[in-house]
């Protein structure tokens, strides 16, 4: 098994986001589109947002710097790091209030996963 530093990750990629047009930089650390588990490592500069969009199914969010806040509706759930939050399982957006990086953790819908 390969390991990895979600340290260094964390730094190379919000590093990238500061100099990103729309201020985000990602990696799919574990899975993708055609796994059930899907882990991707967001960085987001400071007041940057991913628009509200729909839940991809079971998921997760794992702050590991700066601060965030995801919003759905009118529901509104803060992470600092350390922070574990459990994202809706509606429409749902997320906001930088400061430069952060996230790890998502993505469970998919096992229908679309075989299908």
């Amino acid at each position: 098994m390969d390991g990895l530093s979600l340290t260094l990750l964390a730094d190379e990629h919000l590093e990238a986001a500061r100099s990103a047009p729309a201020g985000r930089s990602a990696l799919t650390v574990h899975g993708g589109h055609d796994h059930m588990l899907r882990q991707t490592l967001i960085a987001m500069a400071a007041g940057t947002e991913l628009a509200e969009h729909n839940s991809p199914g079971q998921a997760t969010l794992q702050v590991l710097r700066g601060r965030v806040r995801v919003t759905a509706g009118s529901d509104t759930w803060s992470g600092e790091p350390g922070g574990f939050l459990i994202i809706p399982p509606e429409r749902h957006g997320l906001h930088a209030d400061s430069d952060a990086v996230v790890l998502l953790t993505v469970l998919a819908d096992s229908r679309k996963a075989q299908g």
